[in-house]
């Protein structure tokens, strides 16, 4: 079981966003992608001392992101480091030619505990398109026989559109067949190229943390969310019936690699490091806190204004402010901020209403 963290100090999860390089197209991406670094990305040096500073914080968990990491040269200098110190390290590549037999024994040697990998459909037509470069659907399935092959964990990512959000149960069958460890689902959140997709609305968000619940049951893989803060509390919810009716809960509460002991969010107990060193609350929130080059990691993540003000429930506007359940969920605060530009405003998607304002349109209406 992961041990509590105290969040205020230091993170369970940190994403560095290694490179930006990447020479794929997809939809969803917040990140302008490209095929060389761009100026200023942390050397190796750099990531280094970056490496250091996030395991003198309780050594968290570690996630190579990009841009695709395995574009960087010293990516496996890198990851070695990380596993030398005793870090637990995953990693996020994209599906491109350098996703090898070979690369990814290299990886492993190097100490990565587990891959994720990005599936947005249960088809080469599907996911594809969702990718903007063809092949990438045979890619990724057979980077996933290789992983299975090698005995090496992985897990899934499906970013939730209005364009896929149909073939979830598809999508969900192929993780069982293919020894998914993690499926994680990502509900967008419209930033950068995400800008030009459609979300699903408010009521289908519910049908679909609803529909994962009650998928979690009997999938043989562990169903987390991203920017799906609510989620959490619809396990809570679901299970408090099953426990009044005498039924076992559902859904596995940790995973090391995954899940925390408690549910994180942008700034909260979540952490990430772009290319050029920019902190911010996460990759979907783009509020520069300050910079790894300036200012060490440990000292902007307990200091930053913005990120205390993140990790403070109570200080939540409109009805998430007033929700019973701010302190599990405190919802998407990156969708707040897309949405209505305001960082700390309700999660425009999350339909729930709070017991007290329940409870107040009762009085009125008398």
């Amino acid at each position: 079981m992961a041990k509590i963290r105290d969040y205020d100090q230091n993170p369970f999860i940190v994403i560095w966003e290694a490179t930006r390089m990447c020479p794929l197209h997809c939809m969803h991406c917040r990140a302008a992608a490209q095929l060389h670094p761009y100026p200023g990305e942390l050397t190796t040096d750099q990531g280094k001392q970056l490496i250091d500073q996030v395991y003198s914080m309780d050594n968290p968990l570690f996630v190579f992101s990009g841009g695709d990491p395995l574009m960087r040269d010293d990516i496996y200098e890198l990851i070695e480091y990380a596993n030398n110190k005793g870090m637990r390290v995953s990693i996020t590549p994209s599906a491109t030619p350098r996703l090898t037999r070979k690369n990814i024994l290299r990886a492993k040697e190097a100490g990565i505990a587990r891959w994720a990998l990005s599936l947005d459909g249960p088809d080469a037509e599907t996911h594809d398109y969702f990718r903007g470069f063809s092949g990438t659907f045979d890619r990724t399935m057979k980077t996933i026989d290789i992983l299975n092959e090698e005995k090496i964990p992985f897990q899934v990512n499906t970013t939730v559109t209005q364009y896929n959000v149909d073939k979830l149960p598809e999508i969900a069958e192929l993780m069982a067949q293919h020894g998914a460890v993690v499926w994680t689902l990502f509900f967008l959140v419209p930033t950068g190229r995400g800008e030009l997709l459609q979300p699903i609305s408010p009521e289908r968000h519910d049908e679909v943390m609803h529909w994962a619940f009650e998928l979690q049951e009997h999938a043989p893989f562990i169903i987390t969310t991203t920017e799906g803060q609510f989620y959490r509390r619809v396990m809570y919810q679901e299970n408090e019936k099953r426990r009044a009716q005498g039924l076992p809960v559902i859904g596995h509460f940790a995973d090391d690699l995954a899940k925390a002991p408690r549910g994180t969010n942008d700034g909260n107990g979540f952490i990430f490091v772009g290319h050029t060193g920019e902190v911010e609350p996460s990759g979907f929130l783009p509020l520069t806190c300050g910079n790894v080059k300036e200012t060490p990691l440990p000292e902007i993540y307990r200091k930053s204004p913005i990120l205390r003000t993140l990790r403070d429930p109570d200080s939540l506007k409109g009805k998430c402010g007033v929700c019973e359940f701010r302190y599990m969920c405190s919802g998407s605060r990156a969708r707040a901020y897309a949405v209505t530009g305001d960082y700390q405003a309700s999660d425009p998607y999350c339909t729930y209403i709070p017991q007290r304002l329940r409870e107040k349109k009762a009085v009125n209406s008398r």
